[in-house]
């Protein structure tokens, strides 16, 4: 089961490398791993998206309690959550093929970013199933590369 793991930490150095080095003591695979500051001073949130059973995502979760700088874990798979990626893809794209591209690109609500003669980049934002299903429609063309940033979420609540 897919669990996303939202860890609040204090942003001094090493601590993601404690924080991936618990994963990796336990042989755990990390789907994603995205960390970036917060509206709060000297403070940093790794969003973290792992594969696995609930009992040894209960064991990890208890682990990063433990560790010095982890402030707050949680596991928000359950509860109601937004959830983006970001993707930048190049793709091949002669004067031939370059409108069906754009239609593609409008299709998806992503955007050119960079325009080369016979290169475009494309820039898309969306959940994991969006960003799969946009790759998918361009592999009819020649993808030359793919950048993703790895999922990042946010629990929806009334404040």
């Amino acid at each position: 089961m897919k669990h996303i793991l939202s860890v609040l930490v204090n942003d001094t150095p090493g601590v993601v490398t404690r924080v991936s080095a618990l994963f990796s003591k336990r042989n755990y695979n990390i789907k994603s791993f995205v960390g970036c500051e917060t509206h709060i001073p000297g403070t940093s949130t790794l969003i973290i998206v792992v594969y696995g059973d609930d009992e040894i995502i209960e064991q990890i979760t208890k682990q990063l309690r433990k560790l010095i700088d982890v402030i707050e874990v949680s596991d928000i798979t359950q509860k109601k959550h937004v959830s983006r990626e970001l993707v930048l893809i190049r793709v091949k794209a002669d004067t031939k093929v370059r409108s069906e591209i754009i239609q593609i690109v409008d299709i998806f609500r992503a955007n050119i970013v960079d325009f080369q003669n016979s290169s475009l980049m494309i820039e898309a934002t969306g959940d994991e199933d969006k960003i799969d299903a946009l790759v998918e429609a361009l592999k009819s063309f020649e993808i030359l590369e793919i950048v993703k940033t790895g999922e990042i979420s946010m629990v929806r609540k009334n404040v």
